[in-house]
């Protein structure tokens, strides 16, 4: 039997390709699909925070989990070269925005 041979990937960017900077992500999850809304946050006082989204992507629970793997690994990597990233205890696990 012979081995399957590797599938070539081309990966091509549309012209409306664009980078952006986030540090908020919210996520809304349902049967079908796994929602993230990227944006940025500002705090503009001491009792208020703004979130000013501008992208949303659905996942689907497999490309999620996918995402997860890629996610874990190229963190475990970040961590051994650049050392343990410490979140804030105030935050609260699981809770990212």
């Amino acid at each position: 039997m012979t081995q399957p041979q590797p599938v070539k990937v081309n990966l091509i960017r549309r012209p409306d390709f664009r980078e952006h900077y986030a540090n908020s992500v919210q996520m809304r999850v349902n049967l079908w699909d796994f929602y993230l809304e990227f944006g940025t946050v500002s705090q503009t006082s001491p009792d208020m925070v703004n979130i000013e989204t501008f992208q949303g992507i659905y996942l689907s629970p497999q490309q999620a989990k996918a995402l997860l793997n890629v996610l874990q690994q190229n963190m475990a990597q970040y961590e051994s070269t650049f050392g343990e990233i410490k979140l804030d205890p105030k935050a609260g696990m699981g809770v990212v925005q």
